[in-house]
């Protein structure tokens, strides 16, 4: 334990009885004293299935589960890790015939399925599509998947916040103040909630929302439940208190009390997942629970002029006096007319400081409001000429959007033929051109030649005219060759589940040297990620389809390609090996909590940096615990919203920037557009100071 300051060791260090609330700043070095807090009761012979780690994501527990995983632990049990609905789960599993007939199952003697959001997302769409076609959501216009999801969304806020989910729509509606027609699609969204519940409870069906109502509602307050958890649990670690929601917070305030040790930690300026029903007011009311609290304030991320501009340009959002520090050696503008010639700046500076400056590319980070299709390409593809590894995150980028799934799924149409699903030409062209790792002049010139659409057939190689095969050339057609043997010989045998068709075609075919999978980690990650959404979709179906005609596969693909089910995994959360260049959206990087050396935020005068996305159907302001009934959403609450979200993305940037910020600003915007959003008037109003 080098390198730690005194506050640390205190926390890391403090009695085996004693209950702390830390807080502060992003970089003060509060997740490094609970991993070393971990370290700590482990080595000091506490029981590790006697600690409980929770955070309100699993994404976040990823440096705990580094420190877990490491060859130096010692044998023996081991740690739990947990979100809140991660335990709601398990103890509806395990208690579920004293959970089932309180809650109102119809069959309460069968077992429970447990719903993804996908699986969730599915039957939302079973329930909601013919009440569409009956004139319900007339007058919105709207993606079906964002839809169901927000209906979805309105369930959970409920659950987590801890209201009726029957109150859903009476509290939108009598905070509206606007057109009238809205009140009608609050009044829609409530009966397809109403239906969705009545649904789940008619088929032993388990959403998110109705996992944590039964395990807060009714299994917490059992003493045999209590009882249970208690024993099994004596110390605990809550990370990353503020993001999560206030039922979780309800039941750790009570649970306090009865755990030999616990570490609760907090930050101070962070409170990201509001949108998501985070309460970082409930999540603070948990320290007048704790023995003691302890304040880190020295920041081992940001330099002084970093943390300067932080709180300068803070006070600018927010309207306060501050005085401006030296900003030269913390800020730089890249300045450039079209957006095109920004990128090149953007770049041409990267390199720069790779080459000359020495910075190693996984310290560089370049953040948008929203990191569209087009930019994602345009700047990885810059990135790529000029030699430097990237990389890019983007949880809102679905499956069916990633080269790697429209492979396999392509790939999966073509061995089952009985789908009577046909993919266009252009889908097996872009099939071939990955899997098989070639260009796309070749892979089009070749599903020309050997494709038919109308029967799914493949010809083979030896059939195409030797000039041709020339132009395609015979290494090509080897591998092609291969693909097509293999998808033939699988027609011919009973067909797998789809989960198991894809490990198997993958293992066998995809993955081998020369083909498109072969060490691409990105696609590995992808093709990990549909073969687990594939698995759990069977798991969450098959019990309730006995009709034989019922193809999973079908279903799942028919479904993805529908949008309705936009699958993200762990997987793509988890920080990557490479050194490599971060390209993200804002949020999502405040969410991964890695600090970086230099970072350049594109379009500083969008208003997306401030604006809140479209949620016709939800408000995650008004179906919050500390929302008055009754009282009505104005611009002016809009406003103040909006403002006090960008001043605590702007601190949490540069809380996690160590050293320099590069703004980036073309005077037409990507859509061509001049933009003048509040951000930029914020630099602006910091520099003329």
């Amino acid at each position: 334990m080098t390198n730690l300051s005194l506050t640390q060791l205190q926390v890391i260090e403090s009695p085996l009885d004693i209950r702390l609330f830390v807080s502060g700043s992003a970089g003060t070095g509060k997740t490094t004293a609970g991993i070393e807090r971990l370290r700590y009761l482990l080595e000091q012979g506490i029981p590790a299935d006697s600690i409980l780690m929770l955070t309100p994501q699993r994404t976040m527990q990823e440096p705990y589960l580094d420190l877990l995983t490491s060859p130096e632990r010692r044998a023996g049990g081991e740690v739990t890790s947990a979100t809140i609905g991660g335990l709601a789960r398990r103890m509806c599993d395990l208690f579920w015939p004293m959970a089932a007939e309180a809650a109102g199952f119809k069959n309460p003697d069968q077992p429970p399925v447990f719903l993804t959001l996908e699986t969730a997302q599915y039957y939302m769409a079973y329930l909601v599509r013919p009440l569409l076609e009956q004139g319900y959501f007339q007058s919105l216009t709207i993606d079906r998947n964002r839809l169901y999801s927000q209906i979805l969304d309105n369930l959970n806020k409920a659950a987590v916040v801890g209201f009726p989910y029957t109150e859903i729509g009476s509290r939108m509606d009598t905070a509206w103040f606007g057109d009238p027609g809205q009140r009608r699609i609050y009044q829609d969204a409530q009966e397809c909630a109403t239906l969705f519940r009545e649904f789940c409870l008619q088929h032993n069906l388990l959403d998110f929302s109705l996992q944590l109502e039964i395990f807060t509602n009714i299994l917490w307050p059992q003493e045999q439940v209590q009882n249970y958890l208690k024993q099994s649990y004596r110390h605990l670690i809550y990370d990353n208190v503020e993001e999560d929601a206030p039922r979780a917070h309800d039941i750790i305030h009570e649970w306090l009390a009865d755990f030999d040790s616990a570490l609760l930690i907090y930050d101070n300026d962070a409170g990201y997942r509001y949108f998501l029903g985070g309460d970082a007011v409930t999540g603070y009311a948990l320290s007048e629970a704790c023995d003691e609290r302890i304040e880190f304030v020295e920041s081992f991320v940001s330099s002084e002029d970093v943390i300067q501009l932080s709180n300068t340009l803070v006070s600018a959002l927010t309207h306060q006096k501050t005085e401006a520090g030296n900003l030269n050696n913390t800020m730089e503008f890249i300045l450039a007319h079209y957006y095109p010639e920004m990128l090149d700046d953007i770049v041409a500076r990267i390199r720069s400081l790779i080459e000359q400056d020495g910075i190693p590319p996984a310290e560089i980070v370049v953040l948008a409001p929203y990191l569209s299709d087009a930019l994602r390409f345009s700047i990885t593809h810059r990135l790529d000429q000029a030699g430097i590894p990237s990389r890019t995150h983007r949880p809102s980028r679905s499956l069916r959007s990633e080269v790697g799934s429209q492979t396999l799924l392509t790939l999966s149409a073509l061995a089952h033929p009985y789908w009577n699903v046909h993919p266009t030409k252009f889908d097996v062209t872009h099939a071939l051109m990955f899997a098989l790792n070639t260009d796309l002049i070749r892979a089009q010139l070749l599903t020309e030649i050997v494709y038919h659409q109308r029967d799914l057939r493949l010809s083979s190689f030896e059939e195409i005219k030797p000039e041709m095969q020339e132009r395609i050339t015979y290494l090509l057609g080897e591998k092609y060759t291969n693909l097509r043997t293999w998808l033939n010989d699988y027609r011919e045998q009973a067909p797998l589940p789809l989960d198991f068709f894809l490990r198997k075609i993958f293992g066998e075919v995809l993955s081998q040297p020369d083909h498109g999978f072969h060490r691409n980690e990105d696609a590995i990650r992808v093709a990990a990620s549909l073969i687990e959404s594939i698995k759990k979709f069977r798991y969450a179906m098959e019990s309730s389809y006995t009709n034989p005609d019922f193809d999973l596969g079908r279903e799942y693909l028919a479904m993805l390609e529908d949008g309705v089910i936009a699958a993200q995994y762990l997987e793509s959360w988890r920080s990557e090996n490479k050194d490599s260049v971060l390209v993200a959206p804002a949020h999502t990087f405040l969410m991964m909590n890695h600090p970086v050396t230099v970072q350049f935020w594109l379009d500083p005068g969008s208003s997306g940096w401030v604006q809140r996305l479209s949620q016709p159907l939800t408000q995650p302001y008004v179906l919050s615990r500390h929302w008055q009934p009754g009282r009505l959403w104005m611009d002016t609450d809009e406003v103040n919203a909006e403002t006090e979200s960008l001043a605590r993305l702007v601190s949490g940037l540069l809380r996690r920037c160590r050293e320099k910020l590069f703004l980036a600003i073309a005077d037409l915007s990507e859509t061509g557009f001049e933009q003048r959003g509040t951000l930029l008037r914020a630099f602006q109003k910091v520099i003329s100071e």
